[in-house]
């Protein structure tokens, strides 16, 4: 049945996507030519939260192709299972067992109580948006006319939350990377989406009782707070002196920065500075950050803290030759949870080495560059080495490497244990057992 539920998410998406690159190429969307496969790249990126660009989304769409684009961030990001199911709740006030399980499957529930959650979820969704946009449009004012602020503040705040990383500012948010209130503000827009909805949910009604929380909501805040630390560390160690960069920045505006850069560039692409402009290292260790992503049901895309935090855990408890099972909080991981975190580990890696292969053959651009890209695509993160100008790296690529880019964003969205699902079909189920082999290893 899982199979069945996926295979239908997979093809919403699909839809989606088609129909918005459809509206997008209308004329009263878009100023100038727009190609189709631009169009269709545009709404990949949009709907999987991803926020790569080939075409200016403030140069090159009217205000009716912004607001395509910021609906289709906004589908993608509560997922548009969410939208069914609260039409469903709104017409019948009740919902069928397969319509639960679609939706558990969806947001990663961990239960079918869902609509009562799914209610929850359009809460939360609408009090951090819109404070989130209230603080921003302040901020925009300052620069810009009201009704602009306004309309900034509300498009920033939701691509933000969502985790997309679309701007409608050329340079992103260069030209506010001393402004802490801009970048603390989208930082958090950032982290509360990236947490995901159970754990925003969780926080709050337990918000008086820490020793309540589960054991996905405490791995999922010592993992945030860890990478953002981690990443700190790493764009100051190594950024410090760079003239294209951190260089020339205060120290302040360098801690700010490194914040910003650190949360950004693993799950959400804004940037504060030029991405073109760091070093090599820099570029290589931050895909491990794009890799692993954020939490589990929530806007962002990656591997998930939660499974690297299991495999980390197994692999510690293997070597130290332990006879007990992994365990974390005095909770045991279960070895079905651990399978699947080492089959998530290993196909996303898989996904990227030969998206990685192909596109060194035949798109003849940098290796290190196409690694980000490539990462940035299938954790939809959205951060890219650019174009030379305002655009993402991914502009330089011919319609087979945009082709490829637009799989690598839906498979990062639908999740690659998912989409790995759909590659490989389901299972017969067998009813009897071989006897175990002995393998050496």
């Amino acid at each position: 049945m899982q199979h069945q539920y996926v295979k239908s998410i997979f093809l919403g998406y699909i839809i989606i996507i088609t129909i918005g690159a459809i509206i997008l190429s209308l004329p009263f969307c878009h100023i100038g030519d727009l190609s189709f496969i631009d169009a269709l790249f545009t709404a990949a990126s949009a709907t999987c939260v991803t926020g790569l660009i080939v075409t200016s989304t403030s140069e090159n769409f009217t205000f009716l192709g912004e607001l395509i684009i910021l609906l289709l961030i906004q589908i993608g990001g509560i997922g548009y299972m969410s939208l069914v199911i609260i039409f469903f709740l709104f017409i019948r006030n009740s919902l069928s067992l397969d319509e639960k399980r679609a939706m558990k499957q969806s947001l990663d529930l961990p239960d079918l109580h869902v609509g009562s959650f799914v209610k929850k979820i359009f809460l939360v969704v609408l009090i951090i948006e819109f404070l989130g946009a209230l603080i921003l449009t302040y901020e925009f004012s300052e620069r810009y006319a009201f009704l602009d602020a306004l309309w900034y503040g509300i498009f920033h705040s939701v691509s933000a939350f969502n985790n997309a990383g679309f701007s409608l500012f050329t340079d992103s948010l260069m030209s506010y990377n001393n402004s802490a209130i801009s970048l603390l503000t989208i930082s958090l827009l950032v982290i509360f989406g990236g947490l995901g909805y159970f754990v925003l949910i969780e926080l709050y009604e337990n918000r008086k009782f820490s020793k309540r929380f589960t054991i996905h909501t405490r791995i999922m805040l010592y993992g945030t707070f860890i990478l953002i630390v981690l990443g700190i560390i790493l764009f100051l160690s190594i950024e410090w002196n760079n003239p294209k960069t951190f260089g020339e920045l205060s120290l302040y505006e360098k801690i700010l920065n490194a914040f910003f850069l650190s949360i950004n560039f693993r799950t959400s692409g804004f940037n504060s500075i030029d991405i073109g402009a760091l070093k090599d290292s820099s570029l290589f260790f931050s895909t491990i950050f794009m890799m692993i992503g954020a939490g589990q049901g929530s806007t962002a895309g990656g591997m998930k803290i939660t499974t690297v935090a299991v495999l980390i855990i197994t692999v510690i408890y293997i070597l130290k030759e332990s006879n007990q099972q992994p365990s974390i909080f005095k909770r045991t991981i279960d070895q079905k949870i651990i399978n699947k975190a080492l089959v998530i580990i290993m196909c996303s890696s898989f996904f990227v080495l030969l998206a990685v292969l192909i596109l060194v053959e035949t798109q003849n651009l940098p290796f290190i560059k196409i690694l980000f890209e490539v990462v940035s695509a299938f954790g939809t993160v959205g951060v890219s080495t650019g174009n030379g100008d305002i655009l993402s790296f991914s502009q330089q690529f011919d319609t087979f490497g945009k082709s490829i880019i637009i799989i690598l964003m839906l498979a990062g969205r639908l999740g690659v244990f998912a989409f790995g699902l759909i590659l490989v079909g389901k299972a017969k189920r067998k009813h009897f057992k071989y006897p175990v082999g002995r393998i050496i290893i």
